[in-house]
């Protein structure tokens, strides 16, 4: 119990945050067809994001405790609690999901005209089940929630989507529960390894054994990588992206890549620091590779949709990349990145989701002189652009600099190999913004284009906002990583003796798993 503080408030602000858009959903259910279905799944999830403002006005940046914690009991059988609560690693994720979640009510006011009244019940169970993992202290509900996730996206993707969706939605599920299974087999042995508890902060107390260690990582690891996702298991996401309607796309973008690594900080990193350790190496390499090709690929892309998917495999390596530092500098600026990757690509699949309206064309060739069509839309459409390059001002540029300052200290080779990937970014970004904002104006879809109306100038705002007030205010959100961080680095600072560990030792270690593992099956 030292490592948590109970609700203090007067109502459990948790829990109302979490489910509140689950009894959104079910009140629709029950409404008829019509247009205030919309309306009140616009108000259902701007009182979620009200309703969840407190955790901010009374958080205390001053301790790396649990906070606004519920507990109560509900499988004593199995031990297992409903136990929700916040820190500075999980604070700053619940502002992104709602937030979001009110934008892609707005991006979906025109956009979706068939089964709207399901289309906004499972956009709300989805919002529920992201709130939930960011809040979960129990293993068991971590889990639930994490699978909950699959159906609402499976129907934004395979009922809402592009032509392909089908083919899409099915890949993308396929994927999850290949990484969840052995998710699901690391739990079990969890369970029992840390005497017969689910929850979380008395799991991260044990001191596991290092072979055992190594086996539960890759466990969990695999449904982490997958949902980020790495490379090479990345194929599904670009499917998913390109045929997943707008609102989709930016919950996969802004919400979705985040919950895996948000896996490595809350489980991995606190439950298995020597696996960590052993591994981190060969996944700072992986994260460069990943950040290089996601960024060589995008630059060959013609679908923008596409292109941004793509590029969103580059941003999460940088974000595998800050955490698998190891130190203060790279893992907040991996947790900033997350933020910032949300918000900037969230925006600019908006952008990408408001001229497919008009045009039903996402090839960057039936585009050109946007800036002389639509100017107020290549305004924001700018603004994005040169936060996803990171122009110093904006966001990106604070996360990518201490991710990359973070990796120096880590392993200068490794390093400067990375720096490779912010280069490719500036080019794959200013080509496709030539293209379509600066070519020539291509006559077969001029016809079709006017600019953006004040609904859609309301959905952009919010975002131009937070671009800018954490590019030139990052520790608005910095503050509240700072004691949470510290206390998750002696977490695996007193585990594991990290100058100890060589490439030479990592090898030997991984070596002598695979040993055991033979020798127990």
């Amino acid at each position: 119990m030292e490592d948590i503080i109970i609700n203090n408030l007067d109502y459990p602000v948790l829990t109302v945050s979490t489910f509140l858009p689950l009894a959104g959903a079910l009140i629709i259910l029950f409404l008829k067809r019509g247009p205030f279905i919309k309306w009140f799944a616009l108000a259902t999830t701007v009182a979620t994001f009200i309703v969840s403002l407190p955790i901010y006005k009374h958080f205390d940046k001053t301790t790396y405790k649990m906070q606004f914690v519920e507990i109560h009991s509900w499988i004593p059988a199995w031990n297992i609690n409903y136990k929700v609560g916040v820190d500075g690693i999980s604070i700053l994720f619940i502002i992104l999901v709602t937030i979001l979640s009110i934008l892609c009510v707005s991006v979906s006011w025109k956009a979706i005209q068939i089964k709207t009244k399901e289309f906004y019940i499972s956009l709300l169970i989805m919002e529920t089940a992201m709130i939930g993992i960011f809040l979960s202290l129990n293993v068991f509900l971590f889990y639930l929630f994490w699978e909950l996730t699959l159906i609402p996206m499976f129907l934004l993707i395979g009922v809402w989507g592009g032509s392909q969706r089908i083919y899409a939605a099915v890949k993308f599920v396929l994927f999850m529960l290949a990484g969840s299974v052995l998710m699901l087999v690391g739990i079990i042995v969890l369970y029992y390894a840390g005497g017969k508890t689910f929850d979380i902060l008395e799991l991260a107390k044990v001191h596991y054994p290092t072979e055992l260690q190594l086996w539960l990582f890759l466990a969990f690891f695999a449904a982490f990588a997958v949902k980020m996702p790495m490379f090479p298991i990345h194929t599904w996401l670009p499917d998913a992206h390109t045929e997943a309607p707008t609102a989709g796309s930016v919950i996969l973008a802004g919400v979705l890549l985040k919950m895996g690594a948000y896996g490595f900080l809350r489980i991995s990193f606190p439950m298995f620091p020597h696996a960590v350790k052993v591994l981190f190496i060969p996944l700072l390499i992986l994260s460069v590779i990943a950040i290089i090709y996601g960024a060589y690929v995008t630059l060959m892309q013609k679908d923008m949709k596409r292109l941004i998917a793509y590029s969103s495999v580059s941003h999460m390596g940088f974000v595998t990349l800050g955490l698998f530092t190891l130190n203060q500098n790279g893992i907040e600026g991996g947790m900033l990145q997350m933020i910032n990757h949300g918000v900037i690509t969230g925006a600019l699949f908006l952008c990408i989701g408001m001229i497919y309206e008009r045009t039903h064309s996402r090839m960057i060739e039936d585009y050109g002189g946007l800036s002389k069509s639509v100017p107020v839309y290549i305004v924001f459409f700018t603004i994005f652009t040169l936060a996803a390059i990171g122009l110093p001002g904006m966001n990106a540029f604070v996360g990518e600099f201490l991710i990359i300052s973070g990796a120096f200290k880590a392993n200068m080779i490794i390093a400067a190999f990375s720096i490779l990937g912010v280069v490719l970014g500036v080019c794959y970004m200013v080509w496709l913004y030539y293209r379509i904002a600066l070519n020539e104006i291509n006559t077969t879809t001029q016809a079709s284009l006017f600019d953006l109306d004040s609904r859609e100038i309301a959905t952009l705002i919010p975002l131009v906002v937070l671009v800018l007030l954490i590019g030139l205010q990052p520790n608005i959100l910095l503050s509240y990583m700072h004691v949470s961080v510290e206390h998750l680095l002696e977490q695996v600072h007193n585990s594991v003796q990290l100058e100890s560990i060589n490439a030479y030792d990592t090898i030997n270690s991984i070596a002598g798993y695979i040993k055991a593992l033979f020798k127990w099956v």
